[in-house]
């Protein structure tokens, strides 16, 4: 198999597996979306430890634990990361799943605009459409329901932060995954601690293994998207990418039987308009990249 069709077939497990997470974490019912959180920061921390000791990149990551400008970072990218996995629970746990694969559409287009704010970096004219659509999406929601989408914006938001601040440091997924978990930890053993155990051993055999499963379901998409994007350019797993959110957006209607009224088709319709728009561009560019190489 050659190596664009090995970074695509890793690129797919990654976006599907995230797509249906949804379905992973429904089979722990009722646990709540806190005690959640509590196992899936704690149960990560062995996981990804062995799949860092197999590969022999624990040394690497156990060094970069010695660097205080390291850490902190990684303190603040722990927090937001945190906040983004609290959001996504809570809302396939309260009937807001169709609003958290809105969040992740509304992801690329976010990045844009931080990319604008925080790194100062010049837009182009489908970058400035595709941002107008957002916010005209997020606009409608807001008079015909009298209110933000305040699920889709934070997890967009608690995300898009999340990946602006891993681009202060030079540190792998997996080693960062390692890292944050590590820092999460203590908090997560505390709340575990003094909540019976956050729901393990008081709902039946099932249940506990989907929350002792949750570091290596956590870490396993994790890894193929790793493998992915060192295999295949980033115009392709962009592209990839929208298998995620469109999965998450069918089981919240086919399998969770929620609500989609006109007004949410709209303006997903405008969401995906502006993507489109994005997407084309950046496909126009990755192909005059390549003729320029070709021509060198």
């Amino acid at each position: 198999m050659s190596d664009q069709r090995r970074g695509a077939l890793y690129g797919v497990t990654a976006y599907l597996i995230w797509g249906f997470a949804a379905l992973y974490w429904m089979q722990t019912e009722p646990v709540d979306s806190r005690d959640l959180l509590a196992h899936r920061a704690l149960w990560s921390v062995p996981f990804v430890f062995l799949c860092l000791l197999v590969s022999g990149r624990l040394a690497g990551a156990l060094r970069l634990m010695t660097q205080p400008r390291v850490l902190g970072i990684m303190a603040i990218a722990a927090l937001l990361g945190g906040t983004n996995w609290l959001i996504f629970l809570w809302a396939i746990s309260n009937g807001q799943a169709t609003e958290a694969s809105l969040g992740y559409f509304l992801l690329p287009l976010l990045n844009v605009v931080i990319g604008l704010t925080v790194f100062n970096e010049k837009i182009d004219r489908a970058q400035q459409v595709g941002i107008a659509f957002a916010i005209a999406a997020v606009l409608l929601q807001f008079v015909y329901h009298g209110g933000l989408p305040l699920v889709a914006l934070g997890l967009a938001g608690s995300f898009s932060l999340y990946g602006a601040i891993r681009k202060k440091v030079s540190v792998d997924s997996l080693e960062g995954l390692f890292i944050e978990t590590l820092m999460m930890s203590p908090f997560a053993l505390a709340w575990m601690l003094t909540h019976e155990w956050a729901g393990l051993g008081a709902h039946g055999l099932k249940v506990d293994l989907f929350l002792l499963g949750a570091g290596a379901f956590t870490a396993i998409p994790l890894i193929t998207y790793v493998a992915s994007s060192r295999l295949l350019p980033l115009t392709a797993l962009g592209l990839i990418f929208y298998i995620g959110p469109t999965a998450q957006l069918l089981v919240a209607l086919l399998v969770f039987k929620e609500p989609f009224d006109l007004v949410q088709a709209i303006a997903f319709g405008m969401v995906w308009v502006g993507l489109a728009f994005v997407t084309a561009d950046s496909l126009r560019r990755s192909r005059r990249q390549r003729a320029a190489q070709k021509l060198e």
